[in-house]
């Protein structure tokens, strides 16, 4: 190569998807003098790279694809042919029984009749995950706040932080704000800290990447290091993107606080808070941590800046119990005069992960019962011919109230009341408002502006020039 020059008009390019591992001496300024990254397309360049693999495809008229562009983040193009190769794929295994395989040809009334439509595209965006990201489970959830029982005033906060960023980018331009980079979910374990951060994620329309915390520890020296930043990497490609923190207290604990295994913790936790910094940089990356032990965590994760909104998840209220005894028992038949208003007073300072616990419980008395019926039925007739069980009357068809009394009759707390306080006291010292409300003083407090600053503001509002 550093021949080339003197020999005429020559022009080496070379390709590789693993530039780290080129020595450097081919690197430097006379040889490889230029770098030119072919990354992850974005919305625009998805949309072209679809025309160009459906161009010669028949696609029905109500095929978006702009709105498949927008729903396949992280796709590079070798993926997005996939993603056309699986929906017409699908389009023809819903004709192949009009399709006779032995046959050299196939009837033009079936051919006209195939057209790939916006559904097949639908299907093979949940078969198909970018290619950088297989080993990695990225979904985009289906769980919607319709699925979420209660919990408004936490809606609306994760609307406010989420959200309008994305659909109101023009207002945080004016107003000079940057958007917050995460929120920490803090509460009594069984509550639906997990369920609310993937109805975040199916909300926005992002890929949604779930870490549990102890999988990024490792025995090995730098190891678990390396695996934060794996991860990190893997979500600026699959931008925009929610990345979920279960059991962030695993490694997130205050440093120096005696974790053991050599610092390994403490030097995750450096790691971590490095990525957060530097991960938002033109890129739509949103961290969601969830945690029931947030008094251990390090006070520099959830300054301002990281995790800086803190969202408590209280108990569910009489409305959201009601909700989770529907979802839980929405494949299951129950007698109509089980009322589920009664179920869900009895059931106050339960969990979500109690009452679902609650009604297993019924529904195993119920499928206890009906098998002793069905052999009560069989040992009565047990001289008689071979009994067909099909045409027997079913002994115990719905769960009913008694199976819900032996259910009550069992039924626990998994949330003690020292808990409650523990949470209550953490709530108070990170959100002075809600310490105010509790103490009885007015939440939003009045300020004695001085008397030049108000003036100036009332001069600037009649100043007509002010919205011209």
């Amino acid at each position: 190569m550093d021949g080339v020059k003197g020999r005429g008009q020559t022009v080496v390019i070379g390709a590789t998807n693993r530039p780290n591992t080129i020595d450097p001496a081919l690197r430097r300024a006379g040889r490889f003098d230029r770098e030119i990254d072919i990354g992850v397309p974005d919305k625009d360049g998805r949309f072209e790279i679809l025309r160009i693999h459906t161009k010669n495809m028949k696609l029905g008229p109500d095929v978006d694809l702009e709105s498949v562009a927008s729903g396949t983040h992280g796709f590079v193009g070798s993926d997005l042919n996939s993603l056309c190769t699986e929906a017409a794929m699908q389009c023809v295994r819903e004709k192949m029984d009009l399709i006779d395989i032995d046959s050299d040809t196939i009837d033009a009334e079936v051919l006209e009749s195939m057209a790939v439509t916006n559904d097949h595209f639908k299907f093979a965006q949940g078969k198909a995950n970018p290619s950088s990201l297989r080993e990695t489970t990225v979904e985009i959830p289906n769980v919607t706040w319709e699925d979420i029982g209660g919990l408004e005033e936490v809606k609306r906060d994760l609307r406010e932080m989420i959200l309008y960023p994305i659909d109101h980018p023009d207002k945080f331009e004016k107003f000079g704000m940057k958007p917050s980079k995460g929120v920490l979910f803090y509460g009594p374990p069984g509550c639906g800290k997990t369920l609310m951060a993937k109805a975040v994620a199916n909300e926005c329309a992002a890929n949604f990447i779930s870490v549990k915390g102890p999988e990024l520890l490792t025995m090995w020296f730098g190891e678990s290091e390396a695996n934060v930043r794996e991860i990190f990497d893997k979500a600026r490609g699959a931008s925009p993107c929610v990345l979920f923190f279960d059991e962030l207290d695993s490694v997130g604990t205050a440093r120096s606080s005696g974790g053991g295994g050599g610092g390994a913790s403490d030097r995750v936790l450096n790691q971590l808070l490095t990525e957060m910094d530097g991960a938002g940089v033109k890129k739509d990356l949103f961290f969601i941590g969830a945690t029931n032990r947030p008094d251990i965590l390090d006070e520099a994760l959830i300054r301002p800046g990281r995790l800086d909104q803190l969202i408590y998840i209280p108990l569910p209220d009489k409305g959201a119990r009601k909700n989770i005894f529907k979802a839980s028992l929405r494949k299951s038949p129950v007698a109509p005069n089980v009322s589920f208003d009664f179920t869900a007073e009895q059931t106050k300072n339960f969990s979500g992960a109690d009452i679902t616990e609650l009604c297993q419980r019924a529904a195993k008395s119920a499928i206890r019962d009906s098998i002793q019926a069905e052999e009560d039925y069989k040992r009565l007739n047990a001289g008689k011919e071979d009994i067909d069980m099909s045409e027997v009357v079913d002994a115990v068809p719905v769960i009913n109230r008694k199976h819900f009394e032996e259910a009550f009759a069992n039924a626990r707390c998994s949330v003690s009341t020292d808990d409650l306080y523990k949470f209550d006291q953490f709530r108070k010292k990170m959100d002075p408002a809600y310490a105010k409300t509790v103490d009885g003083a007015s939440s939003v407090p009045k300020i004695n502006w001085p008397e030049d600053t108000t003036s100036q503001f009332n001069n600037a509002a009649d100043d007509d020039d002010l919205y011209d």
